[in-house]
């Protein structure tokens, strides 16, 4: 074992956010954490990275454990490099490097010193630093980062930080490496690279993901939930077969805690009546200590909150008749997203492009061709770079670009919604209740207080939430945002940029399970593979 996690309280305020969460991480094993958005998980990153302080619990590393993650913040970063800052997340590598420039200018013929110069020496050889720098800028460029080796880190956009930071995990020859959100700025090609890396890294590994590529690969699942932790032996498909299960005792035993809340009520109501009609003083007593036993019983067990209860769409379709009468009664809320689903609607093309030739001082692409229409779905497959946002911001309007050969079409008169990874900047620092009003008016769209608060409940978001910021909001929550700016035109043709990122893992099947029954078209592009099985379509390349 080499860490063993306890957290017996975390709060933020009143709100109690973790009571019971307690696992522990193997060598070498891989293991995903999941969780509905807002349960804890960036909470329980910024605990194991001893950035969080503030929790009652014991969080214990095996002694001598190197233990390297992710930044969530990148405020203190100064003027250093990329490499530069690659180089400080590797343990031994700046006291190394240290002694190595220093000594040989004060050692002298001190023989302690030119015993710890040398030991440095083969230290620094043994740890592969000598081709260290090499090593990190071809990785930088695998991750389409190239020639940012030697360009100021706070000049990086968050999504290229994102990946400097797994690059700096990758290098950094640690025991134990926390990764938040690896694969979500990554094509698929560098994602495919990242999952290899980890699959075969002699790190223990613990990932927060709802990437089911990245779950498919891990050792062990550890899924938040109602303030504690449940563990889950296996990769994603195991887990799904295990929480089904586990979810259907659950459910039971909360039909029985029901049952028995009602069999107390009545037993209350009998015995407060017992009571008042007996006259000897010892029957009197008996069914006062009943009456009140039963009374505490009864408020012990409507204390406890109902449990969260989610299976996957193919696990319940599989459940017996029983338990799928309780997972209807019982399942916890989601999204729930309004497309329309017209079959009567024609299938007459919305999306025309003949040998288009796209880029800025040289074409990025040549070739494109393209005729989607109502009811069909297509994947823009390409590496980051490659002209998929320049092609989809032509389509819509977008003259940055030249149109170097070809012709490109878009029917004037379809309603479009366009799913974006960045909220604008028009919504930023509006309350979500405001930026929800904002944007339907920006479409020239009716809205009403009671379809704003209606929209809030169908994306799980609460009253308070209403009134903070969106730019204080979460990732999940931000692209539940987007869900609903996307939809408010009843759009007939979607356009989806990575539209699983930050989602959980029962939002993404929602969203899945109504793209399948839209009959409008879809164009969209994603690296997550599930996501793209499930959608269907022609797959379209752009670029190499």
């Amino acid at each position: 074992m080499i860490a063993d996690i306890t957290v017996t309280e975390k709060s933020f305020g009143p709100k109690l956010l973790m009571s019971g969460v307690k696992f522990s991480i193997d060598d070498n094993e891989k293991v995903g954490v999941i969780g509905r958005n807002g349960v804890g998980k960036s909470t329980l990153f910024g605990i194991l990275a001893g950035t969080d302080k503030d929790f009652t619990g014991e969080i214990i590393f095996k002694r001598g454990t190197v233990v390297v993650a992710t930044a969530q913040e990148h405020h203190d970063s100064g003027d250093i490099t990329v490499l530069q800052y690659v180089l400080s997340g590797l343990p031994e590598y700046a006291e190394l490097s240290r002694i190595i420039e220093t000594y040989p200018l004060t050692m002298g013929d001190d023989m302690k010193l030119i015993d710890e110069y040398t030991q440095a020496l083969m230290r620094f050889d043994d740890k592969g630093f000598y081709q260290i720098e090499e090593k990190i800028e071809r990785e930088l460029d695998n991750f389409q980062l190239p020639d940012v080796a030697h360009r100021v880190f706070s000049t990086l956009s968050g999504g290229q930080k994102r990946l400097v930071e797994v690059v700096k995990v990758m290098h950094s020859d640690a025991n134990l490496a926390l990764v938040d959100e690896p694969t979500n700025h990554m094509d698929y090609i560098a994602k495919a690279q990242y999952v290899e890396w980890m699959k075969s890294a002699k790190e223990a590994m613990l990932v927060i993901t709802h990437d089911r590529d990245v779950l498919e690969q891990v050792d062990r699942i550890i899924e938040l939930k109602d303030g504690e932790s449940v563990s889950y032996k296996g990769n994603y498909n195991a887990y799904l077969k295990q929480n089904a299960v586990s979810t259907g005792t659950q459910m039971n035993d909360f039909e029985m805690i029901e049952k028995r809340i009602v069999n107390l009520k009545a037993k209350v109501i009998d015995y407060q009546r017992l009571k008042e009609k007996s006259r000897n003083p010892g029957t009197i007593q008996k069914f006062k200590r009943l009456e009140e036993g039963s009374r505490q019983e009864l408020a012990e067990l409507q204390a406890k909150e109902k449990p969260t209860f989610w299976i996957d769409k193919e696990s319940a379709e599989n459940l017996n008749y029983k338990v799928a009468a309780q997972y209807d009664k019982f399942k916890s809320k989601n999204i729930r997203m309004n497309l329309k689903n017209d079959e009567s609607r024609s299938k007459h093309v919305l999306i025309t492009a003949r040998d288009v030739s796209l880029g800025y001082d040289a074409p990025l692409f040549s070739g494109v061709n393209i005729d989607l229409r109502e009811g069909e779905a297509l994947e823009l497959r390409g590496r980051n770079g490659a002209g998929k946002t320049t092609l989809i911001k032509a389509l819509l309007g977008d003259k940055t670009a030249t149109m170097f050969d070809g012709e490109l079409s878009l029917d004037p008169h379809v309603r479009i919604g366009i799913y974006e990874q960045e909220v604008l900047p028009t919504y930023f620092e509006l309350p979500l209740e405001a930026a929800i009003e904002r944007m339907y008016l920006d479409s020239k769209l009716s809205i009403s207080t009671t379809k704003i608060r209606n929209l809030m409940s169908d994306y799980l978001f609460t009253e308070g939430d209403g009134k903070t910021p969106v730019s204080r909001l979460s990732g999940g929550q931000k692209a539940r945002f987007q869900l609903i700016k996307m939809l408010a035109n009843n759009p007939q043709l979607l356009v989806l940029d990575e539209p699983t990122n930050h989602l959980d893992l029962p939002s993404v099947e929602e969203l899945e399970t109504a793209l399948a029954k839209y009959s409008g078209a879809v164009l969209y592009v994603s690296h997550d593979g599930f996501f793209r099985q499930a959608m269907g379509g022609e797959v379209l390349q752009i670029g190499a």
